[in-house]
């Protein structure tokens, strides 16, 4: 896969283009303009992703135009690190937009159509509480009642609207709503509010309003004033579609911008809710937003993933009106494809132990370095030398003193090979106070190296690094953040946090070439899985390594 975006990821086909090929073919529109408007409130996750690919990705393939909206009426939850990272995410997903947008450019506007919708009879100052303006509304199987202030005069209302924008009124203390159905059967259509005081600085016009809209009344006019074509949302603003169009029908714009609705993306074992993400921060469950653990497009990317597997991921899961939950493994697959092709192999030992080649130095046992390449199937990507001296580390688990005929890995009085390098035969081995092995000591098969020698037959092969030349640092592995494959439900979804999920490594030992790893490289280190370096990390200095994915136990994976 290549992390820029190319023709071969064209959009697969769905409802979605289907629409919008028969709104070419009939004449509704002769372009299309699509956009992505997330609100600044949080960081973006993987769910943003299937968004972004689709609306940027409509916007490529019909050679139209997709801008970036953030919708920005909520000023108390909203801010600049949120809109940086917000633009961060969208361009490291390989996508450019048309133009920025602000829901806040169009204040002033949005306002306008406001006191039309007064004038016009269609939208009324309420004094009702929020507590019962809930109470008013009914429910799914009994209809609202009006408010005592429905039917107020226009003028009333008018002055009124207009003491709400110069700050007379507490919150809470007053709003103003759209005079639609009280009895409606969908209840975002019983007079729902569209103002609201709101005391907060906001991050672009800070203090010019106290007033702002509600996201229902924004959306539909931000989309006309941007000439939006195909509106696309998820599933849970279907009924939302008729306040949409309601609104576009009685204020006096032009464009009417279409809506459209796919279902989101619910991953397994995954966390979606900004409400939620922002409780796993602010208790420090989770190391930020970009937490290697999380599925913000920040934690993904610190994780290790690529532009190019989440587009892949995107791809895979297409566009559809059907509710669903998608397995990790899913995700899992793309990156492995991507890393499998892509990334460069070495050897890293995350738990050493000491094995002495006696008989090192002797002869037929002298080599001191070799040059390996640094992919099976990839000459582009070059080769690398390591080193051999007397002592090298191996992994604590590829030692038993006693072990059945399935163990392939080194116990005493057998044979394994070592990675590129010769057979050894384990002799003897010393312990630590706890019974820990801490030393092997063996003996190499002379002229070995890339050679079957008659009269051995080693078990298997191992990975090793030169004790005497090796990077020792820290490497972090992860498993799943929660114990249950919808913590979303759990009625604490906190009880659901998996403990281990992470295990931080500190004195592992790599190859000695590691130590000049920089931000985004990706290795698979043979045997043990997929890693990257840690940005954070690199940030402050160090470099460590982040487990992106386990190796998957096919014979498609190269090693």
């Amino acid at each position: 896969m290549s992390n820029t975006v190319g023709v071969e990821e064209k959009i697969p086909r769905n409802f979605i283009t289907d629409i919008i090929d028969d709104d070419l073919k009939s004449g509704r529109t002769d372009h299309v303009a699509t956009r992505f408007p997330p609100e600044p409130n949080g960081y973006l996750h993987i769910g943003h992703a299937k968004s972004i690919c689709l609306n940027f990705g409509l916007a490529r393939d019909y050679k139209g135009t997709c801008n970036l909206r953030f919708d920005d009426t909520n000023p108390e939850k909203e801010d600049m690190e949120y809109i940086n990272s917000i633009k961060n995410d969208v361009q490291w997903l390989g996508f450019k937009w048309t133009e920025i947008r602000h829901s806040s450019d169009y204040f002033d506007r949005l306002y306008g159509y406001a006191v039309e919708l007064i004038k016009k009879g269609l939208a009324y100052v309420d004094e009702l509480t929020p507590d019962q303006i809930r109470e008013y509304r009914g429910t799914l199987t009994a209809p609202g009642k009006d408010s005592p202030y429905r039917n107020r005069s226009v003028e009333e209302n008018l002055n009124l609207f207009e003491r709400m924008k110069n700050g007379e009124f507490k919150e809470g203390e007053i709003c103003l709503r759209a005079k639609i159905d009280m009895a409606s059967a969908f209840i975002c259509m019983r007079d729902p509010v569209i103002y609201r005081v709101r005391y907060a600085s906001h991050a672009i016009t800070k203090d010019k309003w106290c007033i702002y809209p509600m996201y229902d009344f924004t959306h539909c006019i931000s989309d006309a004033i941007e000439g939006i074509t195909h509106s696309i949302c998820t599933l849970e603003f279907q009924d939302n579609r008729r306040l949409y169009d309601w609104v576009l029908e009685n204020i006096s714009i032009e464009a009417r911008p279409h809506q459209y609705e796919m279902s989101r993306l619910n991953l397994e074992g995954s966390i979606t809710s900004k409400r939620k993400l922002n409780l796993l921060v602010k208790e420090g469950i989770v190391d930020g937003w970009d937490d290697p653990r999380l599925t913000t497009i920040s934690g993904l990317r610190r994780r290790g993933y690529t532009p190019a597997s989440i587009r892949e991921f995107c791809r895979r899961i297409g566009v559809t009106k059907q509710d669903n939950v998608v397995e990790m493994s899913a995700l899992e697959s793309c990156i492995r494809d991507d890393l499998n092709t892509n990334a460069p192999r070495a050897m890293a030992v995350l738990h050493p132990i000491k094995l002495i080649i006696e008989n090192y130095g002797q002869e037929g046992v002298t080599d001191t370095s070799y040059t390996v390449s640094n992919h099976p199937e990839r000459e582009d990507l070059g080769s690398r030398t390591i080193t051999l001296s007397k002592e090298i580390y191996i992994d604590a688990a590829d030692f038993r003193e006693e072990a059945n005929k399935q163990y392939k890995r080194l116990k005493l009085g057998s044979e394994v090979r070592l990675r590129n390098s010769y057979i050894v035969k384990a002799l003897s081995c010393q312990k630590d106070s706890e019974g820990n092995v801490t030393v092997v000591h063996c003996e190499a098969v002379p002229n070995s190296v890339g050679a079957n020698i008659e009269g051995h037959k080693p078990k298997g092969v191992i990975h090793w690094v030169d004790a005497n030349n090796c990077f020792r640092t820290t490497v972090n592995l992860y498993e799943n953040l929660f114990n249950t494959p919808n913590p979303g439900a759990a009625e604490d979804f906190l009880s659901t946090v998996n403990p281990n999920s992470k295990t931080v490594i500190e004195n592992a030992a790599l190859e000695k070439s590691l130590e000049n790893a920089k931000v985004g490289d990706h290795f698979q280190f043979e045997r043990e899985g997929y890693f990257c370096t840690d940005s954070k990390a690199f940030e402050e200095g160090r470099v460590e390594f982040n487990l992106t994915v386990a190796l998957r136990e096919s014979k498609k994976v190269i090693v």
